[in-house]
């Protein structure tokens, strides 16, 4: 059984009992033994492991995962320490330079943004060792989406950052007004000139915050 070890578990106990996913399970259990998934097993969940429910602030929508060896943890942008910036993330910390003078960090780790209670959800979140999407539409979605739905019920207020055409579709399951969603293009280099590059995001989700009494977020990596 999945243990996410906070107030997910209880949120989702039903969710992990539903057909799809147990198919879903099935699947990944012959994915994990037969090839090279990332990211590692015992990571796919992170992102609801760093960032319980009740401390969400913002949420981040990724696709899925890094599919480079050493790059996925299970915070979607994010790599660990000691793995080179991808091109998308390098774009974040220069958007973020850009809007708030922040100097560009010498890693990509975004635990500390998860600590904070941006919650980092790639929609899916397995894939193929050097296959971009190959865990596409095998149940990953259906979850994901049951996690925002979740959080569209909150009445607490949460800024939801989506970003490009896959996260952007995501704005139909963010319906309660409390909540404030910020929509641009994708920070990878073919898109971020469309859009992505001086949207103001950083700045105005913690203007959001701010306005209602949370304390904002610090995009700085330490």
């Amino acid at each position: 059984m999945v243990n996410i070890g906070n107030e997910w578990d209880g949120l989702l106990c039903d969710e992990f009992e539903k057909e799809y996913y147990k198919k879903l399970r099935a699947f990944l259990a012959v994915e994990y033994k037969t090839r090279t998934i990332y990211p590692d097993m015992y990571d796919i969940f992170n992102a609801l492991k760093y960032t319980s429910y009740s401390d969400v602030k913002a949420v981040i929508i990724g696709q899925d995962p890094y599919h480079g060896e050493g790059q996925a943890h299970g915070l979607c942008f994010s790599v660990k320490k000691g793995i080179a910036p991808p091109p998308s993330l390098k774009n974040i910390f220069k958007e973020i330079n850009t809007e708030l003078g922040i100097e560009q960090p010498n890693h990509g780790e975004l635990t500390s943004w998860a600590k904070q209670g941006v919650l980092l959800l790639n929609t899916v979140l397995t894939v193929r060792a050097g296959q971009a999407n190959s865990h596409k539409n095998i149940g990953w979605e259906i979850f994901t989406d049951k996690v925002i739905e979740i959080l569209n019920q909150r009445e607490d207020p949460i800024v939801f950052l989506l970003w490009g055409a896959n996260a952007g579709r995501k704005t139909e399951l963010i319906t309660n007004p409390k909540h404030k969603i910020l929509r641009c293009a994708h920070p990878s280099p073919l898109s971020a000139y469309n859009g992505f590059f001086g949207c103001g995001h950083f700045k105005a989700a913690n203007e959001f915050l701010i306005e209602n009494n949370k304390t904002p977020i610090d995009w700085s990596l330490k």
